[in-house]
């Protein structure tokens, strides 16, 4: 059966402000591998995925720079473009229409566009298996990254240990980013995974997942499908998207079917949500520091410390993160590394369009 990835790229990184902009977010920035997120992402995929079989769903505002700045060779027609945000589920099921009506069935494979995965070679072999998994027993797969710490910021796959087909098993429950107490507790029982945001299963399987837990967005989709005019066609679509409530797919699909597995993986993964992320990707120096930038400290301990030109000077700085642009500087506690995304609301409020 043809296996089909779908790269999820239409997102702001509002918690990587003040670097992540509308104008060039996360996923087109370098952030400690040899290219931009999304190309890396691509490049992962090398030997499952034939690139011709690769496709970006994105938003109109980021469409053109992503076609300016994605890997030479991919194909332009396979980025897709939603025309308003509506969150995964209705971005994802856009994207399997268009491939099902374009090719008909096939596995697809999703995944954020703004992942740090090293090494490949174990990522590839674990994907492989949620392929064939998906392929044969007609269900949808996730990832899960075996927990190595209490995340508060991560979400949690709960599994039936009892419950296992050939390589996965039985997923019980998702949990959305728990306190601090309750991720030790997750990571104490053993049966608890990291969510990894990356899916498998048949474009059938999906789609008709969709028609059972989400029949009005179904609906409402699929009826666009039946234009062939493409003025038509982008027309509908614009008029159905504004009727869509945004929902996930975690919450609209994958928390009501009862046909999702996890294949558990010890692969190095890092969702590169948020500041404090960087500490994952680069090596922290003798004090615990992750420092990008022109800096000189004293007494400057666990902190990351980011930006471009200017000096940046800390005393007694410690757990905390300072990044400057050359029109915005950040400084906040590295344990609310979460709470940055709260920033760029405040700016929309007032009307900071020049920052955001």
């Amino acid at each position: 059966m043809i296996c089909y990835a779908l790269i999820l790229a239409g997102g702001g990184g509002t918690r990587f402000w003040p670097i992540s902009r509308n104008n060039l977010p996360k996923q087109l920035m370098n952030l400690g591998g040899e290219d931009i997120l999304i190309n890396e992402t691509i490049k992962r995929l090398s030997g499952l995925v034939e690139p011709a079989n690769t496709y970006i769903v994105t938003n109109q505002y980021q469409a053109q720079l992503m076609s300016e700045m994605i890997l030479t060779g991919f194909s332009k027609e396979n980025i897709l473009i939603e025309p308003a945000a509506k969150n995964t589920a209705p971005c994802i099921l856009y994207s399997a229409l268009s491939l099902y009506k374009k090719h008909g069935d096939g596995v697809i494979c999703i995944f954020p566009s703004d992942h740090h995965i090293q090494p490949v070679a174990p990522f590839q072999q674990v994907l492989k298996e949620a392929m064939d998994l998906a392929e044969k027993e007609h269900c949808l797969v996730t990832l899960g990254i075996k927990p190595i710490f209490p995340s508060t910021g991560y979400g949690y796959i709960r599994y039936d240990e009892a419950k296992a087909e050939k390589w996965g098993f039985k997923v019980e429950e998702f949990v959305e980013k728990p306190p601090f107490d309750k991720a030790t507790e997750f990571i104490q029982k053993g049966n608890y995974l990291w969510n990894s945001g990356i899916l498998v299963g048949k474009l059938s399987t999906l789609i008709e997942d969709f028609k059972r837990f989400l029949p009005r967005v179904y609906e409402k989709l699929a009826s666009v499908f039946e234009i062939e005019d493409a003025v038509s066609f982008n027309q509908r679509l614009s008029e159905k998207y504004e009727q869509i409530q945004g929902i996930s797919i975690d919450y609209g699909i994958l928390e009501r079917s009862d046909h999702v597995y996890v294949i558990p993986g010890e692969f190095g993964w890092n969702d590169v949500g948020s500041w404090d992320a960087l500490g994952s990707i680069f090596k922290p120096d003798s004090d615990g520091n992750v420092i990008k930038a022109d800096h000189i400290g004293i007494g400057t301990k666990n902190s990351i410390i980011y930006g471009n030109s200017q000096l940046i000077a800390t005393v007694g700085l410690s757990d905390m993160i300072v990044v400057a642009t050359d029109d915005a500087i950040l400084i906040c506690p590295r344990n609310r590394a979460q709470d940055v995304k709260s920033i760029v609301e405040k700016l929309k409020e007032n009307n900071r369009v020049d920052l955001l």
